[in-house]
């Protein structure tokens, strides 16, 4: 599997629409140059990548797999949440409690919770975060993989900062229907495009 740190590229030919890592000389459909014959509309794009660094990125609802890495996720296996503080930490809760971690969240998809001129929430978010993990809610024998989990916590954090500014509280669903699932479903168009790209060199398919 190629880096998944690594943009995609994508150009259109032969009426088709073309991934790959780097542009190539000739059009793996037609053979002819995939250059010469270019309008501005076919030009190369980049697809960026949907993972981020979640020690680089504060204030931030954050997702990867509980074991291994996207790169090898086989879209069934658990996920886990965390929220990150404005210096690098990631604070989540399983079954052996509140954790709050430097490393291991470098390959993530991230939620931006706080527009990055809200000063004073972002000034107190690390006292907020630290408050709310040190409460008896997440001891360890208080987990329940069903109904009192990391997404429990993480929802229960960021319901709190809703009420904090007097904003209306997010159900699960709704939480999870506006902020996560158009990213998850990037995800999976990323890695569905990267295997082929990987493997074969090109995916192509009809122009949209």
């Amino acid at each position: 599997m190629q880096p998944l740190e690594q943009d995609l590229l994508k150009f259109s030919h032969c009426s088709r629409d073309i991934y790959c890592s780097r542009i190539p000389q000739l059009c793996p459909v037609c053979g002819q140059s995939a250059v010469s014959s270019w309008s501005l509309q076919d030009a190369p794009i980049s697809i960026p990548t949907p993972f981020q660094n979640g020690h680089r990125e504060k204030c931030c609802f954050l997702l990867k797999p509980t074991a291994g890495l996207f790169g090898d996720y086989d879209g069934c296996s658990d996920l886990h949440v965390g929220i990150s503080s404005t210096s690098g930490l990631v604070f989540h809760y399983n079954e052996t409690g509140i954790h709050s971690d430097d490393a291991g969240w470098e390959q993530c998809v991230c939620v931006p919770l706080v527009p990055p001129d809200y000063y004073a929430l972002i000034n107190q978010w690390d006292s907020y975060l630290q408050d709310f993990v040190a409460t008896d809610t997440w001891l360890p024998p208080r987990y329940n993989e069903e109904d009192h989990n990391c997404y429990t916590f993480a929802l229960q954090f960021i319901n709190g900062i809703q009420t904090l500014q007097e904003k209306p509280s997010f159900s699960k669903t709704e939480f999870t229907e506006r902020f996560v699932l158009p990213r998850t479903k990037r995800v999976s168009k990323y890695m569905t495009v990267l295997r082929e790209v990987t493997y074969n060199g090109f995916y192509i398919v009809g122009k949209q």
